[in-house]
């Protein structure tokens, strides 16, 4: 096994875009001319998503042409038009005839408390997006959906640090397997080889640790609002030859890899999402490269926090 660039897949362009003084941007994944199959398994309770439908089992799309992963909550979910619109201009999309449809799924995380509130991706950024995918100009931290990601927020704000986005491949033989996730977590983020905590909640000095888990557990009170700024969004990428059935199951697995790096995860104020896209004709057995993409979530995961600089007044796992 050998780490390969996230770039590594062929027929994926990369693009992000941002907003970096709103604290707000996006990150496309262009999947080819012909598109390409794709899964969803959502885990969290307080998802934001437009098109997901298409990806269930039962769904007549057997696949889509773009992932779209932004910030801004559901405001965000206005920036897809500017994805179909770029696909569109290409002739790219499916064919109903008199025209051709672009099927864009994209999904949003949190970030209205970091910065700007107002400001939210729209369709010029995730224009511009796609644009920037055509050279590509993909890198970890804070960019893209990565720009307002932050973790560690049970206690507010004012105890949390920034986040980001971050990547993580590797290839066996002939398959690849990756992940691109940006970090948006109610909890906090361990180093899943060895169980020490990199970044998440930090005390009145904001120079250690409290553990989430510990202080949640401290009070059972009901606490009827905790949507202060959450949701971790993922994408498994594989070039082995998967139907979306069979990648709605990897996308699954790979969220082992949001609970080896991720504590608590999945909460109700969390929209915790994976993607999972085949891109390629390799032929390997289904749960390894489930088991992978968990490997490569959770590494990506690492990347993310550990990429991340220091942003809005918010410290970072590189200064601390």
């Amino acid at each position: 096994m050998r780490e390969i660039a996230i770039t590594e897949f062929d027929h994926l362009k990369i693009g992000q875009a941002e907003n970096a003084e709103a604290g707000t941007g996006c990150t496309v994944l262009l999947l080819g001319p012909e598109g390409a199959p794709a899964g969803l398994d959502v885990r969290g309770g307080g998802p934001a998503s437009r098109e997901s439908e298409l990806l269930k089992p039962m769904a007549a799309a057997g696949v889509i042409h773009a992932i779209l992963l932004s910030g801004g909550s559901a405001f965000g979910l206005d920036a897809a038009g500017g994805v179909m619109r770029y696909l569109e201009e290409r002739n790219i999309g499916f064919d109903v005839g008199v025209a051709k449809v672009p099927l864009v799924c994209q999904s949003c995380l949190f970030d209205l408390t970091v910065a700007d509130a107002h400001t939210r991706p729209d369709a010029t950024m995730a224009y511009a997006a796609c644009c920037h995918a055509e050279t590509g100009n993909y890198q970890d931290g804070n960019f893209g959906a990565g720009t307002g990601a932050t973790v560690g927020k049970l206690l507010g704000m004012e105890h949390c640090m920034k986040s980001g986005i971050g990547s993580f491949a590797v290839q066996i033989d002939d398959l690849k397997v990756g992940a691109l996730v940006a970090v948006n977590a109610l909890g906090d983020v361990y180093d899943w080889k060895n169980g020490c905590k990199v970044a998440g909640l930090l005390a009145d000095d904001r120079k250690t640790f409290l553990d989430t888990e510990q202080v949640a557990c401290q009070k059972i009170d009901v606490v009827e609002n905790k949507f202060v700024a959450n949701t971790t969004l993922g994408v498994v990428i594989t070039n082995a030859q998967f139907d979306k059935t069979r990648l709605c199951k990897i996308a699954g697995m790979a969220h082992d890899g949001y609970a080896r790096a991720i504590r608590p995860v999945h909460t109700t104020a969390d929209g915790d999402s994976i993607y999972a896209v085949s891109l390629g004709t390799v032929q390997a057995d289904q749960d390894v490269v489930g088991a992978l993409g968990a490997q490569v979530m959770a590494e990506a995961i690492l990347r993310a926090v550990r990429a991340a600089r220091p942003a809005y007044g918010l410290p970072a796992v590189s200064e601390l």
